[in-house]
């Protein structure tokens, strides 16, 4: 690949080792609804929705998503959800399982090994129970 514009250029330049899977990995396609689900409907392999801003609930984004794939003529399961930093809180998860998310990704802090650990144990008990029932 290479680019030439206004501000910036780049050369041709190669990136290896170049992905196994055939055709490509997954494409997920993130930001902000409803744009970013538009955008993920039309080119994305799965929906990656930016952490919750107070404007909007992932929850009722999701049945909005999946009728704009329908409209769109696009199978709607064909669209795998990443949660995006949700609250690490266990009737949430259970919701998110409950509408279909199938990924959720957790932040934990930059610090030493010691301090993450406990908040990885947290995460690890928290999804435990959600996938128990």
């Amino acid at each position: 690949a290479e680019y030439h514009g206004d501000l910036v250029h780049f050369d041709p330049v190669m990136a290896w080792p170049k992905p196994v899977q055939r055709p490509h990995p997954p494409v997920l396609v993130g930001g902000a609804f409803p744009y970013s689900a538009r955008r993920a409907i039309r080119y994305g392999d799965g929906w990656l929705p930016s952490a919750p801003s107070g404007k909007t609930d992932l929850l009722e984004e999701i049945p909005r998503l999946r009728q704009m794939a329908a409209e769109a003529g696009r199978d709607p399961a064909s669209l795998p959800i990443t949660a995006w930093y949700p609250p690490r809180d266990l009737d949430l998860m259970k919701r998110y399982r409950d509408i279909g998310v199938e990924r959720v990704v957790f932040s934990v802090p930059s610090d030493p090994t010691e301090q993450v650990l406990p908040h990885l144990d947290e995460i690890g008990a928290l999804m435990e129970a959600v996938n128990r029932g």
